[in-house]
């Protein structure tokens, strides 16, 4: 799987919410499938997700990386898959 592929295809189909900010609300809603985090994110939003029931993916990258794999021109510390839409990015929870 092309993780950069799935994740913009997400991001075009689903239901997909960006930075730590975002992310930590849709996971307080209890609505989130997956939670992508950058190698750099803040480690009170790492720990927040991890205690919760979020399936719980790092990715092998920093905020840029991540952002540009969302095809977004800024940093991304977290991404919060909410509904993947047409794409296959939920494998990565069981991997």
């Amino acid at each position: 799987m092309d993780i950069n592929k799935s994740l913009r295809k997400a991001i075009d189909t689903g239901d997909v919410k960006l930075g730590c900010n975002q992310t930590s609300k849709a996971i307080e809603k209890g609505e989130v499938k997956l939670v992508i985090f950058s190698s750099n994110c803040p480690s009170d939003t790492v720990s927040f997700a991890e205690q919760s029931k979020a399936n719980v993916h790092k990715f092998n990258g920093n905020n840029a990386a991540l952002g540009a794999a969302c095809g977004k021109p800024f940093p991304v510390a977290a991404v919060a898959i909410v509904n993947d839409g047409k794409s296959d990015i939920l494998e990565l929870k069981q991997g």
